[in-house]
C-alpha cells in the first residue's frame, strides 16, 4: 500500500514535502518566523486542506525534539496563561474550518498567511515593543492562535508576539513555545483523524518517510541560531510567504 501511495506522489511534491519538513526542523529548533513557509509549502504540494493534516504528525514530532533540547528553559506560568484560550480557539476552529469548501479554504488560508506575514513585518518595524500584558492580551492572542493552528497550523506568528510581549530570553522563549505546542498539536490529532480526516495511516506512513528532514533541519538549526543574521533572515522569509500565499490563492 504504502507504495502504491508514494508513486502517485509527482517528484516536485517530494522535493516540496522534505524542504517543509526541513523547515519545521529549523523552526522547532528556535529559528522563529519561518514556520508559515512551511504551511505555504506544504499546501502547494498535497493542497490546503490535506496539508493541514499532514503537517500536525510531523510537528508532534519536532516538537518532542524540541522539549527534549529546551526543556530546563521552560516557563509553564506563560504556558498555562495561554493555553485555555487556545483550546477554546481550537474548538472553534474544528467547527468552523470543517465545512469550509476547499476554495474557499485556500483563499481563507491565504488570507490568514498573508495577515500573519504583515503582523510579523509590523512588529519588526515597529519601535515601541510594549505590548499590554492584561488578561485580555493573552486571551484575544490564545483564541485567535487555536483558530489559526487548527485552520492552517498558522499560530506560530500570534504565539510569538504573545512571548515577544512577556520579554522572554531566547532559550526560555523557545522553551516555553515547545510545551505549548506539543501539548496542542497532540490535541489536534483526533481532530484531524476523526474528524476533518486529514489524517490516515496513509498519511501516517508519509510522516515517517519525511522524518529525516526534520531530524536534519533540527540540527541544523540548533547549530547555527547564533549565526543567523536576524533582520535580513526574516525579511527573505516574509518576502517568500507572502509570495507562497498569493501562489495558494491562484492555485
Amino acid at each position: 500500500m504504502l507504495l502504491s501511495i508514494t508513486s502517485e506522489i509527482t517528484p516536485t511534491a517530494w522535493i516540496l514535502a522534505s524542504i517543509a519538513t526541513f523547515i519545521i526542523g529549523l523552526s522547532k529548533a528556535g529559528i522563529k518566523g519561518i514556520a508559515v513557509l512551511n504551511v505555504t509549502i506544504m499546501a502547494l504540494a498535497f493542497g490546503a486542506r490535506q496539508s493541514t493534516g499532514m503537517v500536525v504528525p510531523l510537528l508532534v514530532l519536532a516538537d518532542i525534539f524540541s522539549v527534549i533540547y529546551y526543556n530546563k528553559y521552560t516557563q509553564w506560568k506563560y504556558v498555562f496563561k495561554v493555553l485555555p484560550w487556545m483550546l477554546v480557539g481550537l474548538l472553534i476552529g474544528v467547527f468552523v474550518g470543517n465545512g469550509l469548501p476547499e476554495k474557499f479554504f485556500k483563499i481563507a488560508m491565504a488570507t490568514i498567511i498573508i495577515i500573519t506575514v504583515g503582523m510579523m513585518f509590523y512588529w519588526d518595524r515597529k519601535k515601541d515593543k510594549n505590548v499590554p500584558s492584561h488578561w485580555s492580551f493573552a486571551g484575544s492572542i490564545g483564541t485567535i492562535a487555536g483558530i489559526t493552528t487548527m485552520v492552517g497550523n498558522l499560530a506560530g506568528a500570534f504565539s510569538n508576539i504573545y512571548f515577544l510581549a512577556m520579554r522572554l530570553p531566547k532559550n526560555h522563549f523557545i522553551g516555553t513555545a515547545a510545551w505549548l505546542f506539543l501539548i496542542i498539536n497532540i490535541i489536534k490529532l483526533p481532530f484531524h483523524f476523526f474528524v476533518w480526516k486529514t489524517i490516515s495511516v496513509e498519511s501516517l506512513q508519509l510522516n515517517l518517510m519525511l522524518l529525516p528532514g526534520i531530524l536534519l533541519g533540527f540540527f541544523v538549526g540548533v547549530k547555527f541560531i547564533k549565526y543567523i543574521k536576524e533582520a535580513f533572515f526574516r525579511k527573505m522569509i516574509l518576502v517568500l510567504t507572502a509570495v507562497g500565499a498569493v501562489l495558494i490563492m491562484l492555485s
